[in-house]
Order: structure tokens, then C-alpha cells, then sequence
């Protein structure tokens, strides 16, 4: 197993000195048991969180309520827990009171999965009592005791099984995958933000067609119609960039062309993400499901100009994810061209314009009839020339025009 660092090793040696129970518990365990270095240290101990705040110099109240105190050293950040036992979760997700104990395999039978259930000993032995590392070498996610209960305790704990298989490429027990079905209804308590974080993890994962499950199952049914999603092209996602915005934007596309939303914006609205992310996912998805897919050079610059270089590109992403290949390559070719596309690429602004006695709105008008003239004639981004073209032709420069195709048409069926 991987070793863990010296200052989380100090924490363990430091309860111990002091004869109290200390293990390592949880996804650090978990990680140091199929071979992978954890980027988080969980402890649990039978020291209760004011010992624990005695002990070192400087800790952080985390989690006073359920037991927890973050130990902070110059190396890291260690959370402790004093080993507890759960009062009954009104809200589906916490607990409404604890009670500290001092047996380990108790502490242990409060957690999710097997393989989070498992405790390792500063002299490295491993505590499994719920076959945990046993799951991990078949590739299982299974519920620790009743999935029901998991389930009741902790609604999230739905989305986690399935984000689990979708990092780990596990599978889920078919014991748990019942009880995931008959609680999907408790999914709909949980807030957007847990829901988004969750689903954000298996968007960007190797796996993304989990989300497929997660559809059937009814545990995004708070965010989308009775319709269901087509499991085909939920089934493709992992051939889209794994970027966020790309992803989200084939996503939330895949479901608006099968009924499963009313609109991309509303949907990444509803699961509140960031005002960027939705604005440029959702004019990416839209774009894409529209006539305004460019059909050569000079479209896909006026695309560009109006909407930016990451929309389009998640746009291009989405047309290329319903079968129009071209997409990519076109706008890869713009952007490696060096051509023009935005007024700060041209090769005069307003200033230049001053200097020739043009004032207000006759500016922006200017610039823009000379963006225009550009988007068509790139070799004429010269400064003199475009001050020529000023002096002898004011702004009457060019029409717009975009000669655009879409895939709405063809239903995003099949490829052109």
C-alpha cells in the first residue's frame, strides 16, 4: 500500500503518545489500497475533538458539531473525527445528532460504501470488516448493510455510487443498484449545488455514459421532463473534449434534442452553475441544434465575432458530436490562420478614428463596417490601408450576411 506522508504519519504518532486510538479511514484508505496516492488524509480516533484541539498547535473547527477538527500543519491538512455513532438524518443528509464511541468497527459501519469502510493502523494493518478491499479487487461498489438506510441517511450518496463507477469504473451491486432505484425519489431533496458538483464529476470522467444510468434511474427527474433521454448519444459523450464548458454543452444539447429539457440555459441554470459556464455551454449547445453551424471561412468568423472563441468552439464540439466532423477542423483552420475576427484584432480602433474628427456612436459603426470588410478581406487588416478605406468610404464598409448552415434540419440524426 502507499505510504502515507510524514506529517499525517506525525498526527497518527502524536494520538497515539498520548493513548488514544488513531486509523486512517475512509477514501484515503481506499486510494492506498488499489494502489493510488491520496490527495486527502482522513483520521479517526477516540479522542474527542477539544483533546484533539489540545494536542496540536493549530487546528480549525471544521466540524465540531459531528466531531471533526482539521489539524493544520506547514506539509498539509489532516481531518480528524472522533469515531462516533449517527442519530437519525431528518433532512437526508446529516445527521441531527452524534454520539461518541469508542469501537472502531461502529465508526466504520456509519459509512457509505465497503470500500470507503475500511481503517488503517499507524503500524499499517488493515482494519476491513465489511469486505471492503475484497469489492475493490471485483470492481464492486456496494453499500455497507442496508442500501434503503444509506440511502435515507445520506441522498447523495445515489449520485456518489454512480460518480464512483464513472471515476473508477467500477460496478455497482446489483443489491445497491435496487436500492438506488426504489430511493431515486429522495434525490429531489437534495440541494442543485450537491446534484451539480456530483454530476460535473462523471460529465468529466472516462465514463460519462454513467449519466445514462443516472437519467433512468430518476435522479436528475428535479431538473427534467418525463422524457427520456436518448441513451445512444448520452452513450457518446466520451468522445466530446473532456473540458467542462464542452461537455456540458453536448450534454445538456443531447438532452434538448430528445424532450429530456426545455432548454440548455434553463437547465445549467437550474443546477446553478456559474454565469459563465451557462453562457457558454448553453449558446454552444444552442448554436449547434440551429441554421447557424458556418459553412465556410467567413461564416465562422462571424460567428466568432459575435460570440467569442469559446462559444464556437463548443459549438463546434456539439456539431461535431451529432456528426458534423468538419466543424472542429474549420474553426481550428480559422484560428490557426492568424485572420481577423474581433474588434481588438483591428489593426485600427477608436482612437484612430478620433483623429479623423469621427466622434460617438459613428465610431463603434465605423469599426464595425471595418470588421466586416475584414471578416472578408483579411490581407486589408493593415492600419493605412484601413485608414484609407475610412477616409474615401467612411463606414459603408461591407454587408453582413451569414450564409450559415444548421443541423436542425436533419434532426441531428446522422452525419452530412
Amino acid at each position: 500500500m502507499i505510504r502515507p506522508p510524514d506529517y499525517v504519519q506525525e498526527v497518527l504518532k502524536t494520538l497515539e503518545q498520548q493513548k488514544y486510538r488513531a486509523y486512517l479511514v475512509g477514501g484515503c484508505v481506499r486510494d492506498m489500497v488499489m494502489g493510488r496516492t491520496p490527495h486527502d488524509w482522513d483520521v479517526s480516533t477516540d479522542a474527542w475533538p477539544d483533546a484533539v484541539q489540545a494536542l496540536f498547535p493549530r487546528t480549525a473547527p471544521t466540524g465540531l458539531r459531528h466531531g471533526t477538527v482539521t489539524v493544520v500543519t506547514a506539509a498539509g491538512h489532516v481531518e480528524v473525527t472522533t469515531m462516533r455513532r449517527e442519530g437519525p438524518y431528518t433532512d437526508h443528509r446529516r445527521p441531527e445528532q452524534v454520539a461518541y464511541v469508542s469501537d472502531l468497527t461502529e465508526d466504520l459501519a456509519r459509512r457509505d460504501f465497503t470500500m470507503n469502510a475500511m481503517a488503517v493502523s499507524p503500524d499499517d494493518h488493515l482494519v476491513d470488516p465489511f469486505g471492503g478491499a475484497s469489492d475493490i479487487a471485483q470492481k464492486i461498489i456496494r453499500c455497507v448493510g442496508d442500501p434503503a438506510a444509506r440511502f435515507s441517511e445520506d441522498a447523495l450518496r445515489m449520485l456518489r455510487a454512480l460518480r464512483f463507477s464513472a471515476k473508477l469504473g467500477f460496478a455497482i451491486h446489483p443489491e445497491t443498484l435496487r436500492g438506488i432505484r426504489a430511493s431515486a425519489y429522495l434525490a429531489k431533496t437534495l440541494s442543485a449545488e450537491r446534484v451539480r458538483d456530483e454530476v460535473e464529476h462523471m460529465l468529466c470522467s472516462n465514463r460519462p455514459e454513467v449519466l445514462a444510468d443516472g437519467l433512468e434511474l430518476g435522479l436528475l427527474a428535479a431538473y427534467t421532463t418525463d422524457a427520456t433521454a436518448n441513451r445512444g448519444e448520452i452513450n457518446r459523450l466520451g468522445q466530446v473534449s473532456s473540458h467542462r464548458y464542452h461537455r456540458w454543452a453536448a450534454f445538456s444539447a443531447a438532452l434538448k434534442q430528445s424532450g429530456t429539457i426545455i432548454s440548455p440555459a434553463q437547465f445549467l441554470r437550474a443546477l446553478r452553475l456559474d454565469n459563465k459556464t451557462i453562457r457558454v455551454a448553453a449558446h454552444g449547445a444552442d448554436l449547434a441544434l440551429s441554421e447557424q453551424i458556418p459553412v465556410d471561412a467567413i461564416a465562422c468568423k462571424r460567428l466568432l465575432a459575435e460570440y467569442g472563441v469559446d462559444v464556437i468552439r463548443c459549438m463546434a464540439e456539439v456539431a461535431a458530436f451529432f456528426g458534423c466532423e468538419d466543424s472542429l477542423s474549420q474553426l481550428e483552420a480559422v484560428l490557426s490562420s492568424g485572420d481577423c475576427f474581433s474588434l481588438r484584432q483591428l489593426a485600427i480602433d477608436g482612437s484612430d478614428l478620433i483623429a479623423l474628427d469621427r466622434s460617438g456612436t459613428e465610431i463603434g459603426q465605423i469599426l464595425d463596417g471595418l470588421l466586416d470588410h475584414v471578416l472578408q478581406h483579411p490581407a486589408d487588416n493593415q492600419r493605412d490601408v484601413l485608414l484609407a478605406h475610412v477616409r474615401s468610404r467612411g463606414d459603408g464598409l461591407g454587408g453582413r450576411g451569414l450564409g450559415g448552415r444548421g443541423l436542425g434540419g436533419r434532426g441531428l440524426t446522422g452525419s452530412e
